[in-house]
């Protein structure tokens, strides 16, 4: 970032101006309908800023509900359909009604009268785009008639694509795209209540390029009917000028065209991993394609599927395989005309994922949950925020150690065993505030989760190469810890530590000591961008479908590190600092200069002064219950010498552990 910029980011942010966090401005929230009013909690300021509502009703055919603050929202109903053409349906005096108002952190949504938007015991999706220059923008406007009309916009920057629809009459929904272009180079427009072909048509946008500060309209009723109403929702497009992000230099949004090749594997670069996508064929009649990360994009595995909508049709989520996300983009999953035909053109919109705020807190981005004991309806774990990974397993008898993630949802993993990856249909994480689905009640299970965020924790899916590579990540920071897995082969988890160096690895269902290997990492460390795999098919499997988990320090939060024993008679400690100040909550401890096991220890089961309950992560043995290992230290956690015990501290022994406040 050039001197200039970071000073007036400086100064902005003296004055309490920083740089927006992707989070601010956009949420995917789900919520299931009540039939009377609830307050939907999505972090976005829409009373303060201003914005759009979009809502869909998962299961049933229901129209596309979208509301502004610009038409306003709790003056009656005041809702658009993209998949009609209708006017604007208004109706007056029910202001209890559908989206009752826009709160500054969220909307509310009350009665049911149309059953778009709180029905009660419907799933609904909800996608809340906030104002904000270089993202996004709502006008409205009456229409003159006139031919090269403009209307000023707030983007102050490149105009990604435009959507708009007359209020007053039913006209088609107009849609200019940067990436869509006639024969004039201009205008390709697109309706987005249909599946039609893009058509050049200068009545519309007037052959002009909207500009960073103003639109051109042509004379076309779609757009600029004289007395005619119309509201148009703008969408940025970021590239390489975008001021978010905690360094206020970061891209967040991007509007852009692709070619199909009607090969699985194509790939559409965008500099960031995306969390919404709309995606529309152009150069021939299709569905507009609606995805994203909460309903769920799993990466590549065999019976995966996307969760879709069609923001052209009514039509209830339907699964079909489209795409899959990696750090930097999207993958193409389909050869078909959808989303990836030979030679077709496609436009997208596709949004960041975030957080993109490092946590303060470490009760944000991990929780520990028994089955039922929170709440005994799904989700069955409930963890407060959003999950991207959680590790399960009955505690009191014999029981394996169940992977599963976002990414990889409706598959799991068993960190105790070589297995390949196997289905688990109830490890849905379309929740916000947890995952899986169960009504079971069972307070011998125990669920630890995990939320994806900079500097604490990220998880990457890849396709082995066999060949020494990079794999690129959205840590932040470069990976302490790594748990790497081949999905689909039977081999060990292996794991790198920083420790230890890039020419060792463990093994996390294994008890052997750290092992001399090159073909691993390539005797490379990871950086805060990218991590290296070597030749071995444990991490870099031909044509394998293959998953990390990176772990990093963030102060206050998380802590990896390594320690050696200074114990020899029983009961010796010895305090390992974290720099905590409420001692952890989660540990994990692995000697590594001798075989020993992975020992898991956390507050829910209990982390006191005298025995501690233990379960080992490389076996399916039952938790036990009679030695004593670690005590609480407020820093961190103390380790002791039980000499009947797993040797936690024993003299002169090397130690790894990673540990959560």
């Amino acid at each position: 970032m050039a001197n200039t910029k970071k000073l007036i980011q400086a100064a902005a942010g003296a004055a309490g101006g920083e740089a927006l966090n992707v989070e601010e401005v956009f949420s995917t929230y789900l919520y299931t309908g009540t039939g009377s009013t609830q307050t939907i909690t999505n972090n976005i300021d829409l009373s303060g800023e201003g914005g759009l509502v979009w809502i869909k009703e998962r299961g049933l055919t229901r129209n596309h509900h979208l509301v502004d603050t610009e038409r306003g929202i709790g003056d009656g109903i005041r809702a658009l359909r993209t998949n009609l053409t209708s006017a604007e349906y208004y109706q007056s005096g029910y202001d209890a009604y559908e989206v009752t108002s826009a709160n500054s952190n969220g909307f509310s949504v009350g009665l049911n009268l149309t059953n778009e938007t709180n029905r009660s015991g419907s799933d609904y999706a909800s996608w809340t785009f906030r104002k904000a220059p270089k993202f996004f923008d709502v006008q409205t406007w009456t229409g003159n008639g006139t031919a090269g009309r403009t209307i000023s916009h707030n983007l102050g920057t490149t105009v990604g694509c435009v959507m708009i629809k007359n209020l007053s009459s039913a006209e088609n929904w107009m849609v200019y795209h940067r990436g869509s272009t006639g024969t004039d180079g201009i205008d390709g427009q697109l309706n987005l209540n249909s599946t039609d072909a893009a058509t050049d048509d200068s009545s519309q946008f007037n052959d002009t390029v909207p500009s960073s500060t103003v639109l051109t309209l042509g004379s076309n009723a779609e757009v600029n009917l004289n007395g005619d109403n119309y509201v148009a929702y703008l969408f940025a497009h970021n590239d390489g000028d975008g001021d978010f992000g905690p360094t206020g230099d970061q891209d967040i949004i991007k509007c852009g065209s692709y070619t199909g090749n009607g090969t699985v594997g194509n790939k559409v670069t965008l500099g960031f991993e995306p969390q919404w996508l709309l995606i529309k064929r152009t150069s021939g009649t299709a569905n507009w394609i609606l995805l994203d990360n909460m309903r769920g994009i799993p990466t590549a595995s065999s019976g995966l599927t996307d969760s879709v909508l069609k923001p052209n049709k009514s039509d209830a989520e339907a699964l079909d395989r489209h795409v899959n996300l990696d750090a930097t983009g999207f993958i193409l999953n389909d050869g078909g005309t959808i989303v990836n035909g030979s030679g077709d053109t496609y436009i997208y919109i596709a949004i960041r994922r975030g957080p993109m705020a490092v946590p303060e807190s470490a009760t944000d981005v991990f929780a520990m949950d028994t089955l039922g004991g929170t709440s005994p309806t799904p989700p069955a774990w409930n963890s407060g925020f959003p999950v991207d990974m959680g590790i399960y397993r009955l505690r009191n008898s014999t029981s394996n150690f169940i992977v599963n993630s976002r990414l990889t949802q409706g598959k799991r993993l068993v960190a105790n065993e070589t297995d390949p990856e196997s289905g688990e249909s109830a490890a849905k994480f379309d929740y916000m505030n947890g995952y899986y689905d169960s009504s079971s009640v069972n307070s011998n299970y125990i669920d630890w989760m995990w939320r994806r965020a900079p500097n604490y924790f990220d998880v990457v899916a890849y396709t082995g190469t066999a060949a020494n590579r990079t794999v690129s990540h959205n840590l932040g920071v470069a990976p302490e810890m790594m748990w790497v897995k081949n999905r689909v082969d039977t081999v060990d988890w292996w794991v790198y530590h920083k420790d230890m160096g890039a020419n060792k690895r463990l093994y996390l269902n294994q008890t052997y000591a750290a092992l001399g290997n090159s073909t691993a990492w390539n005797d490379t460390a990871p950086t805060d961008s990218v991590f290296t795999v070597g030749t071995s098919s444990q991490t870099n499997g031909s044509g394998d479908d293959m998953i990390a988990y990176l772990f990093a320090s963030l102060d206050g939060v998380s802590k990896v590190g390594s320690y050696t024993g200074n114990g020899s008679s029983n009961g010796d400690s010895q305090n390992i600092d974290c720099g905590f100040s409420s001692g952890a909550r989660f540990v994990l401890i692995k000697r590594t200069d001798a075989s020993s096991n992975w020992l898991v220890f956390d507050s829910t089961r209990g982390i006191v002064a005298g025995d501690d309950p233990v379960l080992v992560l490389n076996t399916s043995n039952a938790e036990y219950t009679t030695t004593d290992e670690i005590d609480p230290y407020s820093a961190g956690f103390a380790v002791t010498v039980d000499l009947s015990g797993f040797a936690t501290n024993v003299s002169g022994a090397n130690y790894i552990f990673y540990a959560i406040a």
